[in-house]
């Protein structure tokens, strides 16, 4: 069977959809790396994917690695789950978390299924421009706002302090590379 799923998203550019048709038996890593190369994102990030009920609530997740289980549901990791192990019929929802500080996502739906098999998961149609994948105010974002010497102050705090006013000296002796800290 060939699964055709459309992903959007509710930022950026309105026009954003991306529609990939996969193998049932392609992985939810094949679909995610499938993703990632649609939008140009580098897989630098622990994104992960979640089945969603009609009101898009959050339900199994299958994580890039593995992680704690969670009791209600068992840990299933991208590259061990393929897509008909969790998905079955159509109009299947699935968020594909591709900014987790910000918990940022693209809405998946199956849209239809088709006899037939392929190779893996291919994207068959690409509109619209992708929003970034890191928020410039997340601080530990590369090429964020400011860089490295704002990457603790917030615009919050720097309205209400004069960073000139804060006495730097002493600080940048500080080293966390000896593992002392923790």
């Amino acid at each position: 069977m060939i699964y055709r799923f459309t992903f959007s998203c509710e930022e950026g550019d309105p026009a954003f959809r991306r529609v990939f048709e996969a193998d049932a038996d392609a992985t939810f890593l094949q679909l995610h790396e499938a993703i990632l190369k649609s939008v140009g994102y580098p897989d630098d990030q622990m994104t992960s994917f979640f089945l969603c009920n009609d009101e898009w609530e959050k339900g199994q997740e299958v994580t890039l690695v593995e992680m704690d289980s969670n009791f209600e549901y068992d840990n299933m990791v991208m590259n061990e789950t393929r897509l008909s192990d969790l998905i079955e019929e159509v109009g299947q929802r699935l968020i594909y978390i591709f900014d987790p500080m910000f918990e940022r996502y693209f809405f998946g739906s199956l849209k239809e299924i088709k006899p037939g098999s392929m190779n893996g998961v291919e994207c068959v149609e690409s509109k619209g421009k992708a929003p970034k994948q890191l928020k410039s105010d997340d601080p530990l974002a590369v090429g964020g706002k400011g860089g490295d010497d704002d990457f603790m102050f917030d615009d919050e705090f720097k309205d209400e302090y004069d960073l000139g006013d804060i006495d730097m000296e002493g600080f940048q002796d500080l080293s966390f590379d000896d593992g002392t800290m923790f």
